[in-house]
């Protein structure tokens, strides 16, 4: 706009200065007067052009923000009458996988499920699984051992769990993993002992939701049990389940997290079936670069039982990452009630293969 008005202003003056003989007839000032009359109309013109490309296209600052306003730190977020890079949908542009298989609103940063980048997340040592998954193509092997002790009416009872193998594998999509587990005890009690494997554990975890917010990251975990273990130990019938697990960043220092979960058990007096309750919620603290510690509670609730009883514990332990991919930990509980274990303790080992 200014570069016009100073071009027709030039031209004004040139014009002026060439034809001084103009200003001193009455003829010379009829055209003086019609050709200013001229040069104005034409800067009132250029004004309005000027002003009307102003108008319609926007300043490099405007178009900037407009983009970046449609860009989430994960992609292109696309709605509607928004295809973006795939044409249609929501959620990050296919370059970005996406990493949960929900999100809680539009336009989400997508900062829950896994992160190869980071240290590896497990689902040991305390009761609370994580809720996130381990990522597509990606294995992990958990193991562990844990001695438990219990006291009850003159009772005594020892029990040793390993090698307490988990092994998670991502399918299909960073947001869906698939769980194996196996187990072998040793028990003894009153003078008698058992040994032998536990029955399969065969499960799938889903990656729902990336925290945001006050609204928590989640998975739910369908599972169920499948009797291949040795008499002592094994429930003679398929027992499904299933867990809901939530958690929360609070800071870089300090997470939390609990689960509510429900599954099919059978009474170890009768035999008959009945649905177990359980539920936890886990602190967990981060001590150092590469250690960490957690306390929790949780808890199992028989719902028509014919003698099993609910049972309350306690526990914390403490994690160190020998590696991004190697994590060792330790723990330690003890039983609120009487019908919990007096106490246990264990020790175990995390593995992400990638």
């Amino acid at each position: 706009m200014f570069a016009v008005t100073e071009k027709l202003s030039a031209l004004d003056n040139s014009k002026r200065s060439a034809h001084p003989a103009h200003s001193r007839t009455f003829g010379g000032r009829v055209i003086m007067i019609v050709r200013t009359a001229s040069l104005r109309l034409r800067s009132a013109a250029a004004a309005l052009i000027a002003t009307a490309v102003t108008v319609a296209a926007p300043s490099q600052a405007a178009v900037a923000q407009d983009h970046a306003s449609s860009i989430s730190p994960m992609g292109r977020v696309g709605g509607l009458g928004d295809s973006g890079a795939s044409g249609t949908g929501f959620g990050p542009c296919p370059c970005q996988p996406r990493k949960t298989l929900l999100q809680w609103s539009y336009g989400t940063s997508f900062s829950g499920g896994p992160d190869l980048d980071e240290p590896i997340v497990t689902d040991r040592p305390d009761f609370t699984e994580a809720s996130s998954t381990v990522g597509r193509g990606v294995a992990q092997l958990e193991l562990g051992y844990t001695y438990s002790y219990d006291d009850a009416a003159g009772t005594t009872t020892k029990s040793h769990s390993y090698p307490e193998p988990l092994l998670r594998y991502g399918i299909f999509a960073d947001w869906l993993e698939m769980r194996v587990a196996w187990n072998y005890a040793d028990e003894e009690s009153a003078g008698m002992s058992a040994s032998g494997s536990e029955d399969l554990l065969l499960g799938f975890k889903v990656g729902l939701t990336p925290q945001e917010g006050i609204l928590p990251e989640m998975a739910i975990i369908p599972q169920l049990r499948v009797p291949t273990g040795a008499s002592a130990f094994t429930a003679d019938e398929t027992l499904p389940g299933f867990n809901w697990v939530y958690s929360w960043d609070i800071s870089d220092l300090i997470s939390t997290a609990g689960s509510t979960q429900f599954n099919r058990a059978t009474d170890d007096s009768t035999s008959e079936a009945y649905t177990e309750w359980a539920q936890s919620w886990t602190v967990g603290y981060s001590l150092a670069e590469r250690a960490g510690a957690y306390t929790e509670w949780f808890a199992f609730f028989p719902h028509s039982a014919d003698s099993a009883q609910p049972e309350h514990y306690f526990n914390g332990g403490f994690t160190y990452l020998l590696s991004d991919d190697v994590q060792w930990d330790i723990r330690s509980g003890i039983g609120l009630n009487d019908a919990a274990d007096d106490y246990f303790v264990g020790t175990g080992l995390a593995i992400r293969f990638r």
